[in-house]
């Protein structure tokens, strides 16, 4: 089955020569003029890709990925017409996976499509838990079956990046992994790479379940290095 990119740009000649090279490599491609139409799109027809510019009419770039990346970890690559590193970082910071730069080269944006989604295929489930385990600490548990975690009896929605750095951090506590570590065994990208996603997905996991994020009990930085698990399971 055919994999479907939904590229959101308001500038069509952007969209146009996105479409046609994408097509051309066999995937289905929506196309979305403004951020209110993306999201709307994004929620219709849940693409398994989506290329998003930065500053559009709407909703923004920034705004639709921050939407998106709350319940879904799909690949998203960011476009803008400015160069400046710091919207490459904010771009990255809301989670997107790669930056690209306007003007930029139709075969270099298939070509990152290409390794993207061929990396989340590769290892569409780096963490894999044992069938029967359910990890307990107090009032947080962790079913790897069901991929289901609770608080104080109250089921957590978790992305399914989020489960699974939250379940590898929980099954080995006190450990510490390194940014880069996440990066190699979550998203199985192995190298020194921009771990500014890691971080996003801390945070995240954090405010879902840290009953004070700006405190986290269970979730620990070790500043310098990367994050631990805090506590040892009852179970």
């Amino acid at each position: 089955m055919s994999q479907t990119i939904l590229v959101a740009d308001d500038e069509t000649n952007i969209t146009d020569v996105c479409r046609r090279y994408l097509e051309r490599e066999g995937y289905v491609v929506l196309v979305a003029n403004d951020g209110n139409q993306a999201l709307q799109m994004w929620q219709a027809h849940h693409p398994n890709f989506v290329i998003l510019d930065l500053m559009m009419p709407g909703l923004s770039g920034l705004q639709v990925c921050d939407e998106i990346r709350s319940q879904q970890d799909i690949p998203i690559i960011m476009l803008t017409a400015r160069g400046d590193e710091p919207d490459r970082l904010l771009g990255l910071t809301m989670g997107a996976d790669d930056y690209m730069t306007k003007p930029f080269s139709p075969r270099e944006l298939v070509l990152r499509v290409k390794n993207i989604l061929r990396r989340s295929q590769i290892n569409p489930a780096a963490v894999k838990p044992s069938l029967t385990q359910t990890l307990v600490f107090q009032e947080l548990t962790i079913n790897a079956a069901q991929r289901r975690v609770c608080f104080n009896d109250k089921d957590i929605e978790l992305t399914a990046k989020e489960f699974d750095v939250l379940y590898l951090l929980a099954c080995h506590p006190n450990q510490v992994f390194s940014r880069n570590q996440l990066l190699g065994k979550i998203w199985d990208i192995d190298f020194e790479g921009d771990t500014t996603t890691v971080t996003v997905h801390i945070r995240r996991l954090r405010e879902k379940i840290e009953p004070n994020p700006s405190e986290p009990r269970f979730i620990k930085t070790v500043w310098g290095i990367g994050y631990k698990f805090a506590e040892r399971s009852l179970s």
